[in-house]
């Protein structure tokens, strides 16, 4: 297998074709990370995935990822390099990648992309997200047991609606256990600066929140509630090691399948442009085992668990209200895919702004 890890792309190709790969060559595969691959959350995941299409297929793929990549102009100009020098298929991996990758495709209608957490497709452009909110909602269940305050503190990154839906689950599974809960959030406008979202999670402590979760990509907020003596969740990936007696879980967001599928779909020509939102069923998202609570938090953890993957539990079942008294589930009903897709509201109990 090759793998080329790519630095400081410093200008775009113009609107040049790819070249002609022969049947023989290996599919050149391309990954674009909005952060560091050691950044033991969202794109150390991923970088699993990469890892995992390496093994799956040995020689018959090329892989190349470019970390660190700023969302906007500078994403463009990378995802057009990747394209201009032969990839087969790109893989962008950041919500503001979107506008980036659908502009570059236009250009390349010959080569595959494929955009994570966006909601625009194009025939060689599909996207791929996990319903994370699913974890979220147990994570919240259990800080809604274990929270002596009745409020958490939520270290959030940009206010799109894949991280406001976040935040609502959360609650939501809170106030499942304590209607009264309340969850206080912090946004560090940045996917990964440990510095920024060490500092929200220690300003959320001493707003007096005592458990601590996320929607950013470091361990910090982790490592600055086992300082605080409290208890937290990691995000992404398992930060069990930078807080062994803090973590209660971690949200896995397990990508390597749904990449090893794709990249084989293009190497057997099936391949086809579509939108996958998976969740705990088919096992895009999992749950580290539970830790620091007793064994009947963990059971019933487990429990809720198997309900969602059943299908027997939604968590934006309603009624549910926005924080403005708006009924925006109504009882008895499920709010669907759409509304979830372009959430922009906070339910009743979240403090804090939401800019718009």
């Amino acid at each position: 297998m090759l793998r080329t890890a790519l630095f400081g792309l410093a200008t775009a190709l113009g609107l040049a074709a790819a070249p002609a790969v022969a049947q023989d060559d290996p599919l050149k595969v391309g990954f674009v990370y909005v952060g560091p691959i050691g950044d033991h959350g969202w794109t150390y995941q991923h970088h699993e995935g990469l890892k995992a299409v390496e093994e799956a297929y040995g020689d018959r793929v090329s892989t190349t990822y470019v970390e660190s990549v700023k969302e906007g102009p500078d994403a463009e100009r990378v995802i057009r390099q990747l394209a201009a020098s032969g990839h087969g298929l790109i893989f962008t991996t950041s919500f503001g990648f979107m506008d980036p990758t659908i502009n570059v495709a236009e250009q390349f209608p010959d080569i595959k992309f494929e955009h994570a957490t966006g909601y625009k497709r194009a025939d060689n452009v599909a996207t791929y997200s996990a319903r994370f909110y699913e974890g979220r909602y147990i994570a919240g269940q259990i800080a809604g047991k274990l929270s002596k305050a009745g409020k958490a503190g939520y270290v959030a990154s940009f206010p799109i609606p894949e991280v406001i839906r976040g935040v609502n689950a959360f609650l939501l599974g809170m106030q499942s256990v304590n209607p009264e809960a309340e969850i206080s959030v912090v946004w560090v406008n940045s996917w990964f600066d440990p510095g920024k979202e060490a500092d929200a999670a220690k300003a959320l402590i001493a707003q007096g929140a005592d458990i601590i979760t996320q929607h950013t990509d470091s361990p910090a907020p982790l490592q600055s509630a086992a300082n605080a003596g409290i208890l937290a969740f990691g995000q992404a990936s398992d930060m069990h090691e930078f807080g062994p007696e803090a973590q209660i879980t971690s949200i896995i967001d397990n990508w390597a399948p749904y990449y090893v599928e794709r990249v084989g779909a293009v190497l057997d020509g099936t391949w086809e442009s579509k939108d996958t939102w998976d969740g705990i069923q088919p096992g895009m998202v999992q749950m580290t085992p539970y830790s620091n609570v007793d064994y009947d938090v963990a059971k019933a953890a487990k429990e809720t668990e198997d309900l969602i993957r059943l299908g027997r539990l939604h968590p934006f079942a309603g009624p549910i209200m926005d924080r403005d008294g708006t009924e925006r589930v109504a009882a008895g009903e499920v709010a669907d895919d759409g509304a979830m897709a372009t959430m922009d509201y906070f339910v009743k109990g979240v403090i804090g702004d939401l800019p718009k």
